[in-house]
Parts: C-alpha cells; structure tokens; sequence
C-alpha cells in the first residue's frame, strides 16, 4: 500500500466558529458550538486565510563528562494570522460582515477549528478539534489584486491552544 495513501481535500472540509467565552479550552462542548452567539467564520476565510501555526524551542543539555548534546522539548510558540471577506462600505455590509463584527481588537476570543468534515456538517460529539484563544489585533486592508474582492487581515495573539480535543456533549 505504500505510496497509495488517499489524501482528503481541504477545500470544504474545514469548519472554524468563533465564540466569546468557552467554559473549558479542552472539554468545548456542543451547546458552546451551537449556541446563537457562535459565529461561523468557515465562508468568510479566504484560502489560506486561517494561518496557524507553532513552533517549539530545543532545551540544550550538554554535560561536561561526555560529548553528548542532549536536547528536550522547550518552549512553545504559536502564530495566527486571519485574512477573510471585508464586507465594510458595501451593499452587503449590514448582513454580511460578521468576520469584521466578530475580530474586534484586544477582544478575546476562541476559535474552534474542525478539519476532514464538510464545514456545513453538523458538530458530533466526538469530533477532534483545535480550540485557539487569541486576541486579534488592528484590522489591516489587503492590498486589492485585480479579479479579488475587498479582505482584511488581522494578526492574533494567541493565549492558549488545545489541539485534537474530542467535543463533549
């Protein structure tokens, strides 16, 4: 079987809402997810526009008694960087906005992030998730391209994650 490994596409199988508050990063429940105040940011990303990503610093421990550099997990750093539809000044800014609504800078927030699903399939308990508390910072107009539409891009500061949470009930 090797080298005959099917792969899932990305493209619409990728759900991410937005919530105020969850009452415990590591246990996200349902009523949390399905709640009237989540927001759905899944068809407001562009592609590409959900950047996460970490990084992890190496604890050197050499010894004077040997030639050995041992090293051990260190610190952990993690990136976020949203960029998605800008809706601002259009016909379609009263009803369809809300990444622009929901990104408010310094506001924390968390993400909770689905993968190999269709974002459109309800949330089961049970589906492994990445939940990212952040902070975004000031909204930055991307610079238009020509065939584009009007986004932003906001950076976030990223306080907490829990990756591949199982969601309760």
């Amino acid at each position: 079987m090797a080298g005959n490994i099917p792969g899932t596409p990305a493209d619409g199988n990728i759900r991410t809402v937005y919530l105020k508050a969850v009452a415990d990063i590591v246990i996200p429940k349902l009523t949390e997810l399905n709640a009237v105040t989540a927001f759905d940011g899944s068809c407001y990303h562009t592609a590409g526009g959900f950047a996460f990503s970490g990084d992890q610093a190496t604890i050197t421990d050499a010894r004077e008694c040997d030639t050995t550099t041992r090293n051990k997990p260190g610190r952990k750093n993690y990136t976020l960087s949203i960029t998605g539809i800008d809706n601002t000044n259009t016909v379609y800014s009263e009803d369809y906005n809300g990444l622009v609504e929901t990104l408010v800078e310094g506001e924390t927030i968390y993400a909770i992030r689905r993968r190999g699903k269709a974002f459109d399939a309800p949330w089961a308990v049970g589906d492994i998730v990445t939940v990212i508390q952040f902070a975004p910072g000031t909204k930055q107009e991307v610079a238009p391209e020509e065939n584009s539409v009007l986004r932003s891009m906001w950076p976030a500061f990223v306080e907490a994650v829990a990756t591949d949470v199982a969601l309760a009930a």
